[in-house]
């Protein structure tokens, strides 16, 4: 759909309601039964969000039959975009088979042998059903090895939504704890600032007794609010020095950036890893990899040799066989074609060609990014910028102090879903090995569209 094709002289909001009557229905059903009607905060859209009833490769349709460009990846799940044909197979068989053994399972071993293969920092696997339990899992083992109590951790990061990473994230910048959560929890977390080594340093100075830092090794939400390679060089040194845990949190950057992930990009090997996401080939799954000597925490007959308590870890849906299946066909496909490479390069053609746009429109916003993902600066304090030289890291800032607060995230999104564009609230989006040229037209022209559609409302001077 498109602003002119749906309604010539109409607003974007209008736009909106004319062309998503069906959505616009589930969702005064759903307020009903779900609190706000959503499942995941990162679907709260006002007046409502869309309802989406199938997808394919690089898009998907909603249930009034809208087709869309699609830049919400399963939440970055989705490397290899919707209903890849190796991956369905893998799913489908596995179907017949069985859905939940309660058992061991041969899928598991394969799984584990391709993580361990592909991920620098992985020696030994534990799997989990999300990447907030992969963090919480490397957070408790990290503990456990070290005898230590206290995290560090960078404001603006996304670990999950455990108690341990609840505060820093999106407020209570200070530390405090947030709704919820008990204060001496709170209290174990220290917090420095993105790129600010010399902090980093004072921490790990005044405190002798931290047991891990963890880190998005690109930056909050794949690189939004970007970290430069020294940073975390930095913190790789500094965690080596006094003997804590470096855990690189790569539930988006994992199998993204690079077959091995962020840390194979980077050349930095964190000592644990959490994974997620693509790691299970859209499927729900998580795991965390690390060295032996720190899984062993995790090993019945480790334990009992070395007589240390074992850290207790079930969970019905561990190495669940069709997560299983999916991860491992995924994995494959990942490890031994170019599909990383494809998407990264989508990415910056994209990125340059969004810039160009914003160029020719006279708009001062910014479109930047690394790898297979693009974030979009509206630049709500009016800075002087240039498009396609924009250094997002002088402006964390104020991303962290006035995340969304200048309301124009939502308008946009709304105005590129009307023409056929979904993105994230980021405004950001990740990009799959399967999109093309034509999704890369279609972005382009969208884009444009909705700048002057937000320049006609009086959103865009």
């Amino acid at each position: 759909m498109s602003v002119a094709a749906t309604l010539p002289n109409a607003t974007i909001l209008d736009a909106y309601r004319a062309a998503t009557p069906n959505s616009s229905a589930m969702a005064r059903k759903a307020r009903e039964l779900l609190p706000s009607g959503i499942v995941h905060d990162s679907r709260n859209f006002d007046p409502y969000p869309i309802y989406v009833e199938r997808a394919q490769g690089p898009v998907k349709w909603d249930v009034d039959g809208n087709r869309y460009v699609d830049y919400f990846g399963g939440h970055g799940a989705l490397l290899l975009g919707h209903n890849h044909p190796q991956v369905m197979a893998a799913v489908h068989a596995q179907f017949d088979r069985g859905t939940h053994f309660g058992a061991c399972h041969e899928l598991e071993v394969r799984w584990a042998e391709l993580i361990c293969r592909m991920v620098p920092s992985a020696e030994r696997v534990r799997f989990t059903s999300s990447g907030t339990e992969a963090t919480l899992m490397a957070l408790r083992l990290a503990r456990a090895h070290t005898g230590r109590q206290k995290l560090l951790r960078v404001r603006g990061h996304f670990h999950g939504w455990h108690d341990h990473m609840t505060s820093g994230h999106a407020n209570h910048f200070d530390g405090s704890p947030t709704t919820g959560v008990l204060g001496g929890v709170a209290d174990a977390v220290l917090l420095v600032d993105p790129n600010d080594i010399a902090g980093l340093t004072r921490l790990f100075e005044q405190h002798r007794d931290i047991a891990a830092a963890i880190v998005e090794p690109t930056g909050s939400h794949f690189g939004r609010m970007p970290l430069k390679r020294e940073f975390v060089a930095a913190m790789r040194d500094l965690t080596r020095a006094s003997g804590t845990l470096l855990i690189f949190d790569e539930v988006v950057t994992g199998f993204r950036c690079s077959p091995g992930g962020a840390q194979q990009a980077l050349g930095i090997t964190p000592d644990m890893t959490a994974l997620a996401k693509i790691v299970s080939g859209g499927l729900p799954g998580g795991a965390v990899a690390g060295p032996k000597v720190v899984l062993d925490l995790l090993d019945f007959a480790a334990t009992k040799a070395t007589g240390k308590e074992k850290i207790h870890h079930p969970g019905t849906f561990n190495a669940n066989p069709l997560s299983a299946a999916a991860g491992v066909a995924a994995l494959e496909i990942i490890s031994t074609t170019d599909a990383c490479a494809r998407a990264n390069a989508y990415g910056e053609a994209l990125r340059r060609e969004m810039n160009e746009v914003l160029e020719d429109e006279g708009v001062n916003w910014a479109v930047y990014g690394d790898y297979s993902g693009f974030h979009i600066f509206t630049n709500p304090e009016n800075a002087h910028i240039t498009p396609g030289k924009f250094d997002a890291a002088e402006f964390i800032p104020g991303m962290l102090t006035r995340k969304g607060a200048d309301g124009m995230a939502g308008q946009l999104r709304m105005g590129l879903l009307v023409n056929g564009v979904d993105i994230n609230s980021g405004p950001s989006g990740v990009i799959s090995a399967t999109h093309g040229a034509e999704e890369q037209a279609a972005t382009v022209d969208a884009f444009r569209s909705t700048l002057r559609a937000l320049r006609r409302e009086g959103a865009l001077s």
